[in-house]
């Protein structure tokens, strides 16, 4: 590899972005699209969900894969979000539920008890933080509003009223804008968008029951793995620890 192919080489010619980074699917493309325009600042939420471990080596590999130093990596912890509950991601007293056989083009699903709480507000607020600090001018954010699982804080509205926030709650000067360039778009095509920029797919992880091979049944898996399909790809996150 070349420097001008390195995907972690500093740029000054390019913008700063912060990236929320899970190191699920759709945060890993995010982190791919933004890689082609913008220096990487990479931001993940550990907030006491049952697979944080699993999720927190996910953003490490993919971090260590696009070369962003140390220094432009932010790991936050709000586990209080567990505390106040409400959620099978925090309460392991919930039982994460199995996928409908119904796909989200069958009508609009109901919010399911994965839903965590206003937690997008939560990680904004961080991103935003880091990002009137570097500076940052944009947060990239990898949301999906039209083949999900249907989280109130997912929607094109939502992030339309958390950047008039942004904006009343900034300096004028920092001009932070709110980035969710796979809002519109359906998994397979994200799946296809990741395979066409080289992300490392085979490295994200979606899950949210297992830490070792996906369960394949829970709404994300169902999702992830229908996407994957659709794609003619199979799931790399379905294959053993030493497949992949």
């Amino acid at each position: 590899m070349t420097p001008d192919d390195d995907p972690g080489r500093n740029n000054a010619d390019k913008p700063v972005a912060i990236i929320c980074l899970s190191g699920g699917l759709d945060s890993c493309v995010t982190t791919a699209l933004a890689a082609e325009e913008a220096e990487l600042a990479l931001l993940h939420v550990s907030y006491g969900q049952r697979t944080a471990a699993r999720e927190r080596l996910a953003f490490d590999r993919i971090a260590e894969f696009y070369g962003v130093p140390t220094d432009r990596r932010l790991v936050a912890h709000i586990g209080y979000l567990a505390r106040i509950g409400g959620s099978s991601l925090t309460d392991r007293t919930i039982a994460v539920p199995q996928a409908p056989d119904s796909g989200p083009e069958d009508g609009p699903p109901a919010i399911p008890n994965t839903y965590v709480p206003f937690r997008n507000t939560h990680i904004i607020s961080i991103a935003v933080s880091w990002a009137e600090v570097l500076p940052a001018d944009r947060i990239y954010l990898g949301v999906v509003e039209q083949d999900s699982s249907g989280y109130p804080d997912c929607r094109r509205p939502y992030f339309d009223a958390a950047q008039r926030l942004v904006d009343l709650g900034t300096r004028p000067e920092a001009d932070i804008r709110l980035m969710t360039p796979l809002i519109d778009r359906s998994k397979a095509d994200i799946v296809r968008t990741g395979l066409a920029l080289g992300a490392p797919l085979h490295l994200s992880w979606s899950c949210y029951r297992n830490t070792d091979v996906a369960c394949g049944e829970c709404d994300s898996c169902r999702l992830r793995g229908r996407a994957f399909e659709q794609a003619g790809q199979p799931d790399p996150a379905l294959s053993p620890p030493d497949a992949r």
